[in-house]
């Protein structure tokens, strides 16, 4: 045989042995997907007679009742995607289940994103433990809506519901759609996004322009909150509903456990979230919430340098440009199904969940572990907010101030060319910050390296000429080489901040105390040399409703209620307290 004959020869051989082998993958999958036994449009009657649509994923062939694994979401992902999660159940010895929000996908009822769910993940989880191939035991797992629907699950627990495992979990009226009773403007398209169609308006959502446009132009038109529909040309019911619940009312509360509905909750959870998660206000209060009312209850918690979605797939390496340590990042899935295996089948306990809150230390490059959220912090530092000027900020003192006095400030409302805010950690590393959007206030350097662990918390002494206002509070680092590193921040309405469910308004020209603790939580690492940075602002941007201080329900205040600008007067007895590990 010639050299090209050869080489004819091998070519052809090769080819076929490719042929092969693409022949045999294709069997494999054809043989791995013909193993499952799939049931891809169940319908669940609920005790109202509403109807959820519902996947079930099975082992084809596999008689023997297994516990299961049920998501429950209102995301309803046509793709495949929703299909390969419940697969991938099946593959760790579950039963996989899908079950849809009412109006989600084959359901005929109206989609109203959180009222329901209480009840009907209930009957879903009823529905699931009566099905032969079900051994009585179940465990609920998912992020963010899919977090809350779990939550939901827990108002009236289900003797079947054996564990849950909640990601960035949202709370309908706390973090979302409003923080502190502030309503936030991104929850706004987020309504047409879930609730167009039975699936997604990916087309609506994607529509970013429209959006910030649409805020950008009420913000220059200066007209009532509750007109932004109107501005954007289509109407959003979700939206005019949930603005005429400022207060955490009842219709919040209903929506999950509260208050006293906590104490009944007596299965184990494993939480995740993260620190730079925008509703970490929502998932750290379920947490604390039951840890209140029934201490009891095992329940542990993941948490790092993560945000809303980053959390949701073990973390990402950078976040608002901020390069994560490199132990920040884990495998939330496995840790997920080895947690299940220890719940539901008698396993072994995932090894990183050395106590109950675990969390990374930014800067640290390690993980530590608490028993509880106040045993993470063995101090606090108190700084006082002084009227004494040092350098470009003012002092924050660890004395407090022998005398009573006070800073001025101005904000006018009419003004739509200076916004006055920047709580919101983006970038988390900054050159340089914004000195016009209030008064900031710098601490001496620390002496020794330490670590900030926990929500730091404070009053503000303060008197204005208006009868509410909406404050913003945010915490920074200034490294030894001049960087602001942003470590937590607040915001909030004034006349909430005594009680959420009761507005107060303030006496004006009264001095009072607005004290708050509903901060973001964070841990990291600060270097002898590093500097604490507290900066007290008025929320006045495009980017969440405009407090005018009438007194009036803010949804309906405009800019004609601006006639008169906010004169406020920040007393130097105010503090703040950041808790520390030494």
């Amino acid at each position: 045989m010639n050299n090209k004959a050869l080489f004819l020869f091998l070519s052809l051989f090769f080819i076929v042995c490719q042929i092969s082998a693409q022949q045999t993958k294709t069997a494999q999958l054809a043989s791995k997907e013909s193993d499952y036994d799939i049931q891809d449009s169940v319908s669940i009657t609920t005790r109202d007679g509403a109807i959820l649509s519902a996947m079930v994923a099975r082992k084809k062939n596999d008689e023997t009742p297994k516990a299961v694994i049920l998501q429950y979401t209102i995301y309803v992902r046509d793709n495949g995607r929703d299909l390969k999660s419940i697969k991938e159940s099946v593959d760790k010895g579950y039963i996989g289940v899908m079950v849809y929000a009412r109006g989600k996908r084959f359901s005929p009822n109206e989609i109203n994103p959180y009222e329901d769910e209480a009840n009907d993940v209930y009957d879903a989880i009823d529905w699931i433990s009566k099905q032969k191939w079900c051994n009585g035991s179940i465990g609920m797992y998912g992020g963010s809506y899919n977090g809350f629907t779990q939550w939901a699950a827990c108002k009236k627990l289900h003797p079947a519901l054996k564990t849950i495992v909640p990601a960035v979990a949202n709370r309908p009226g706390m973090g979302l759609p409003m923080e502190n009773n502030v309503f936030i403007n991104p929850n706004y398209e987020w309504a047409f996004y879930v609730g167009n169609n039975k699936y997604l308006d990916t087309v609506t959502n994607n529509n970013r322009p429209r959006f910030r446009g649409l805020k950008f132009r009420w913000w220059e038109a200066g007209t009532a909150y509750k007109t932004l529909d109107s501005i954007d040309g289509e109407p959003n019911r979700w939206f005019q509903k949930w603005i005429k619940h400022p207060s955490f009312d009842a219709y919040w509360q209903k929506m999950a456990p509260y208050k006293n509905d906590f104490s009944q909750i007596n299965i184990p959870v494993l939480a995740f979230d993260g620190y730079y998660n925008d509703s970490q206000n929502s998932s750290l209060y379920y947490l604390k919430e039951l840890q209140k009312y029934s201490p009891k209850t095992p329940f542990y918690l993941i948490i790092g340098p993560y945000g809303h979605f980053g959390t949701q797939i073990g973390g990402e390496a950078v976040i608002n440009n901020y390069k994560v340590d490199a132990n920040a990042l884990f495998d939330i899935k496995k840790i997920t199904y080895q947690w299940f295996d220890y719940i539901l089948k008698n396993g072994t306990k995932p090894d990183v969940l050395k106590d109950k809150i675990n969390y990374e230390v930014m800067g640290a490059n390690e993980w530590k572990s608490a028993p509880s959220f106040e045993k993470m912090h063995n101090d606090f530092l108190t700084f006082y907010l002084t009227n004494n000027k040092t350098g470009d900020f003012y002092l924050a003192d660890s004395k407090k101030p022998k005398k009573k006095e006070f800073l001025p400030q101005e904000v006018d409302f009419k003004d739509r060319q200076n916004s006055n805010n920047n709580y919101y950690p983006s970038p988390i590393i900054k050159k340089e910050v914004d000195t016009k959007d209030g008064y900031f206030y710098i601490s001496e350097p620390l002496k020794e390296p330490l670590i900030i662990n926990g929500s730091f918390l404070g009053e503000i002494k303060c008197s204005i000429n208006k009868k509410d206002m909406d404050l913003g509070v945010t915490l920074y680092e200034v490294t030894p080489e001049g960087e602001y590193f942003h470590l937590s921040y607040y915001i909030g309405r004034a006349s909430y901040a005594k009680d959420i469910e009761k507005r107060q308004l303030l006496e004006p020209n009264t001095i009072e105390t607005i004290a708050f603790t509903n901060t973001h939580f964070v841990s990291k690492q600060l270097s002898k040399g590093s500097r604490l940075l507290i900066a007290v602002t008025i929320n006045k941007n495009p980017f969440s409703q405009l407090n005018y201080g009438t007194g009036k329900d803010v949804s309906d205040e405009t800019i004609l209620d601006a006639k008169e600008p906010l004169q406020i007067k920040w007393y130097n007895d105010s503090f703040v307290k950041i808790p520390v590990l030494r």
